[in-house]
């Protein structure tokens, strides 16, 4: 029977987006929040800023991911029509070049060629894509369901501090959004890590890290102009 395994990799297309899409909402929502708070803005200025962030970062996430994502799958589109053309036209060097690289990786002259015609036989595109162009069915670009995850995820996390605006007490509303969000992000960061199969310790702290830091410096500026103006 065959051994069936599901590796890490597999969630990458999907994991790294809703991940991006997450921090990036509850960062930027939050940062918003505080910086108006800071510069002694109304509630409802306040919730009107986060809505209208969350609105534009989840539409700006999807639309970022989708361009620069579709970019990858257009340069990955143009390197195996590259293939599909020297194929055609000079087999036997594209043999010689999977020989050589099938030596570098370890195998004897004989043995490689005798995988590489064999596997060109298979699925010559195939081949080269993966062991040359470095393109696999699990690793390749897929624009929308980056975008999806994305938008998706951004306004999921950036609800989070919405709520916690408006229901925590107006005059402690700085540190309620500040702490709630560094407590999201560190959850964010650990279960993150986990799906990814890493420590959870050092995925909350990296991700809190940076958090703290978005949140402080416009927490800053929003003082700073609140007084000026």
């Amino acid at each position: 029977m065959r051994h069936l395994e599901r590796h890490k990799t597999q969630r990458i297309g999907w994991l790294r987006a809703a991940v991006l899409g997450a921090n990036d909402g509850i960062v930027s929502t939050a940062s918003l929040v505080v910086g108006v708070a800071a510069a002694s803005a109304s509630l409802g200025n306040i919730l009107l800023t986060g809505v209208a962030g969350l609105v534009a970062g989840a539409m700006s996430m999807a639309a970022g991911e989708y361009v620069s994502v579709h970019s990858q799958a257009d340069t990955e589109e143009a390197d195996l029509a590259r293939e599909r053309t020297e194929l055609e036209t000079n087999p036997a060097a594209e043999v010689r070049e999977l020989t050589g690289i099938y030596v570098a990786r370890g195998l004897e002259v004989r043995l490689a060629q005798q995988v590489a015609e064999q596997l060109m036989a298979h699925d010559a595109l195939g081949a080269h894509a993966r062991d040359e162009l470095g393109i696999s069915e699990i690793l390749s670009a897929r624009p929308v369901q980056a975008a999806l995850a994305s938008a998706t995820s951004f306004a999921v996390g950036a609800l989070l501090p919405l709520l916690v605006t408006a229901l925590a007490p107006e005059h402690g509303l700085i540190f309620w959004v500040s702490g709630m969000s560094l407590a999201f992000l560190a959850l964010l960061g650990a279960v993150a890590a986990k799906v990814g199969g890493a420590g959870a310790l050092i995925g909350a702290w990296r991700v809190t890290f940076w958090g703290a830091m978005a949140m402080a410096i416009t927490a800053g500026a929003g003082a700073l102009f609140g007084a000026v103006f």
